[in-house]
């Protein structure tokens, strides 16, 4: 009986995983770091690590809103123009979205693999 219920867990959450990602993609496009590359220049490239990390080095020409001030701050975005993402592996980027997202942003991209991958010109304060 309780193998049942554990069996049980596991598939509702791999389900709600599987659904979850499904659901990003609609409206967070994850981009190689030569698309990435390509792109960031004609976009808004936001990092949203904490300000400590920023300054130990970021992609140069990017703005600092980190995702724990991202509701006071997303003002400072223009919903009208593409917003490049990037934290340091992926996962607050991807909540970053998920906020601007309900915030009516569209056009919404994340460096794969994150800072940590990112091989170009990097800035350190």
């Amino acid at each position: 009986m309780e193998w049942i219920i554990v069996l049980v867990l596991v598939a509702a959450i791999l389900g709600y995983l599987i659904v979850t990602a499904l659901y990003q993609k609609k409206f967070l496009k994850t981009l190689t770091e030569e698309e990435f590359r390509a792109g960031y220049r004609k976009a808004q490239l936001i990092d949203v690590r904490e300000p400590e990390e920023f300054k130990k080095g970021h992609i140069l020409g990017a703005r600092n809103i980190p995702l724990t001030q991202m509701r006071q701050r997303k003002g400072e975005i223009r919903p009208d123009k593409p917003v490049y993402l990037y934290c340091e592996s992926g996962m607050r980027s991807t909540r970053a979205a998920q906020l601007l997202r309900k915030n009516k942003y569209a056009d919404l991209s994340q460096l794969k693999g994150g800072f940590k991958k990112w091989t170009g010109k990097v800035k350190s304060s």
